[in-house]
């Protein structure tokens, strides 16, 4: 990024009239530090040298709504007898849609359902399943990663109350682990129509509103889990927000020559009391999102256009002082909103420095 803006700086220089300053290379800036000389013509214009934060940011568009879309394909052959509405909440236990007048029901979950569960079956989607029969009010066994008798028992009891036949097997589609509560986003089959394995029924999403927000390649960095952002709702309000996904997407060219595109994709939550309040209502609208890498807290600064290009190599500014300027060496450090915070020997807040016209 720094060596981007300093690319970019001697652009800026040219156009604005900077100019490359010689200096007696006998002079202190061969030292590295302090005046490096002067100069008997003042600078057009003048600004003077301010103390301030400076944040390292990028804005990035966003789009409000309920987040990733996932959809829900059946397993098991048969009829389906039964769908929610679309926009229909479902919680932990309750079922997400029939098939022959049978429950598939949603259990909360990170691994996915793949394969029949019973008696000797070990793994991350048995613990899944204990945990959530535990939540169910269901006992008389240990929340492991080993299917046992006990979880057999547990797993009868829990069929009888959802009228499934009392095997003590959990077969393949049955349950639908999804990472918590979902909201149905859309309906993709019909109530009467027949189910195959494979065959999508339905879509859902989470129930919470979330931004996703796409940036540039290069400004990876400034997305990372657990960042703070700020998003600007369509009607000028700024609310906080927290990354909790970070996912590097490759966009598909446009048929016509264009190449794929590397696209970051954040996933922003709005978990305060504020920003649910001022999200509510609003479905699909678009946002923007400001992200933060860093900050520098209570340094001196000066406009970027400020700075000259010294040929012994770095940067200087012009001092104006009684009439008369002078060439001081400094030190760059963050570069933020067309300012640049600067070091240098005998710099201090207050002090005047020339600008290009």
């Amino acid at each position: 990024m720094r060596g981007r803006l300093f690319a970019g700086l001697l652009v800026v220089l040219a156009a604005t009239g900077g100019a490359f300053v010689t200096l007696n290379a006998a002079g202190p800036l061969a030292g590295g530090a302090g005046p490096t000389g002067t100069a008997a013509i003042l600078p057009p214009a003048t600004t003077p040298v301010t103390r301030q934060t400076l944040d390292d940011t990028v804005d990035a568009d966003g789009e409000l709504g309920y987040g990733p879309v996932t959809g829900a394909v059946a397993r098991r052959p048969g009829t389906i007898t039964w769908l929610p509405a679309s926009g229909a909440r479902i919680t932990r236990g309750r079922s997400l849609y029939r098939v022959d007048d049978q429950p598939v029901t949603l259990m909360y979950g990170d691994t996915p359902a793949y394969r029949d569960l019973r008696v000797g079956t070990e793994g991350a989607d048995v613990a899944n399943l204990e945990r959530n029969l535990r939540r169910l009010g269901y006992d008389g066994f240990t929340v492991d990663d080993e299917y046992t008798y006990g979880t057999a028992a547990a797993v009868r009891e829990w069929q009888a109350d959802r009228g499934l036949e009392e095997t003590g097997v959990v077969e393949l589609g049955r349950v639908v682990f999804a990472p918590g509560k979902v909201r149905v986003e859309s309906l993709e089959a019909e109530k009467g129509q027949p189910a195959q394995p494979g065959q999508k029924v339905l879509t859902y999403t989470g129930t919470s509103k979330v931004v996703t927000a796409e940036l540039d390649a290069e400004d990876q960095r400034m997305a990372r889990k657990g960042t703070k952002v700020r998003v600007t709702l369509p009607d000028g309000t700024t609310v906080p927000g927290t990354v909790t996904e970070v996912a590097t997407v490759i966009k598909p060219g446009d048929g016509q020559g264009a190449d794929p595109e590397t696209r970051v994709e954040a996933l922003v939550s709005l978990r305060s009391a504020k920003a649910a309040k001022a999200a509510a209502g609003l479905d699909k609208a678009a946002v923007d999102v400001t992200f933060t890498a860093s900050r520098r807290e209570n340094v001196l600064t000066v406009p970027v256009a400020a700075l000259v290009a010294l040929r012994e190599g770095g940067f200087g500014l012009q001092v104006v002082e009684g009439g008369s300027a002078r060439y001081v060496a400094v030190e760059t450090g963050l570069f933020s909103g067309g300012r640049v915070e600067v070091k240098g020997e005998g710099l201090s807040e207050g002090m005047t420095v020339g600008m290009p016209r």
